[in-house]
């Protein structure tokens, strides 16, 4: 236990200290938005590894994004909201869809439910460019910038538009949820609530026969996954002050599975590794020109035949949860 605070420690003193300090001296503002993308990628993936944890391939995760994305576009321009009050509601939105969607499919195992959340993107992204609300294909555009989040006149967080660059707050805001979301994973699964859903991964039919209920758990678990979707997808609206039924494609949930098998899916931080790893592997790949993806792809299948258990297992021999 010590030495997984001494490492919680450490990761908390490089991104909210070392980072910024880096950036800062070398100049390279333009990291900000790359680091930003790879905590809200992670926090999308946080959700995908929730659901394998319950024995669901979960390949639909762009589709929460993109609901999550729309959900705050559409308030904060059409009704007036701030999007400090869009966050939660946007979460909230695509839980609530999330038990719709999953109380008749979350009977399904295997490659069953994944092959239905593979088309849930695609189906959002249909219904985005039908409906008049989102704006069809030309999707919602000058989206405001985070304004000042303030409590009893003590200002919590200033104007993002105020600013000189958004740059670092956006960078801040996008971790600070990072960690508060593994925070809450890694709560969950040590305790009750994860201790029974792990039963799910194992048997859900001798978990059933000695009392648990396992269609609550299984919803409930797809809730907490789809929230953290719809989170993700709101921070990107508001940083790229835009959104179209193309912000969020197919890839973008293969992705995010690949992110959870790559860290490991038997680690709680297992997706913030595989997307940092992922992430800058396909821009490190870009000097290959049209030899990209086929390099990429064959790494990945290398990778996962080497280290099936992820990345994280070289570090954990004996192979357990952390």
């Amino acid at each position: 236990m010590t030495k997984t605070y001494a490492v919680l420690a450490a990761f908390l003193l490089t991104i909210f200290v070392l980072v910024p300090v880096t950036i800062s001296a070398t100049g390279r503002w333009d990291l900000y938005y790359t680091l930003t993308s790879v905590a809200l990628l992670s926090i999308g993936a946080a959700g995908v590894w929730l659901t394998f944890y319950i024995g669901r391939i979960n390949i639909g995760q762009g589709a929460y994004a993109l609901m999550g994305g729309y959900v705050s576009a559409v308030l904060m321009t059409q009704a007036g909201f701030s999007f400090w009050a869009t966050l939660p509601l946007a979460g909230i939105f695509c839980a609530a869809i999330s038990v719709l969607i999953g109380l008749p499919i979350l009977r399904l195992r295997g490659v069953y439910f994944a092959m239905i959340t593979l088309v849930l993107t695609e189906v959002t992204r249909l219904t985005a460019l039908a409906l008049s609300i989102t704006n069809g294909a030309k999707g919602i555009t000058s989206i405001p910038l985070p304004g000042e989040l303030s409590i009893f006149g003590l200002t919590l967080i200033p104007d993002f538009s105020t600013m000189d660059s958004p740059k670092p707050a956006f960078y801040l805001l996008a971790v600070t949820l990072m960690v508060l979301t593994y925070l809450v994973l890694w709560r969950i699964v040590n305790s009750r609530l994860g201790h029974l859903c792990r039963s799910l991964q194992q048997n859900e039919e001798l978990s059933a026969s000695i009392g648990v209920n396992t269609a609550y758990l299984r919803v409930l678990a797809y809730a907490i996954s789809s929230f953290f979707g719809g989170l993700a997808g709101a921070v990107f609206v508001a940083i790229s002050q835009s959104i179209y039924p193309s912000s969020f494609a197919v890839t973008d949930s293969v992705n995010f599975m690949l992110y959870c098998f790559v860290g490991g899916l038997g680690y709680v931080g297992g997706p913030i590794l595989g997307t940092f790893l992922l992430y800058f592997g396909w821009d490190l790949l870009s000097a290959a020109k049209e030899y990209q993806l086929l390099i990429y792809s064959s790494a990945m299948i290398a990778l996962m035949l080497v280290l099936p258990n992820g990345v994280l297992s070289l570090f954990d021999r004996k192979g357990r949860r952390k």
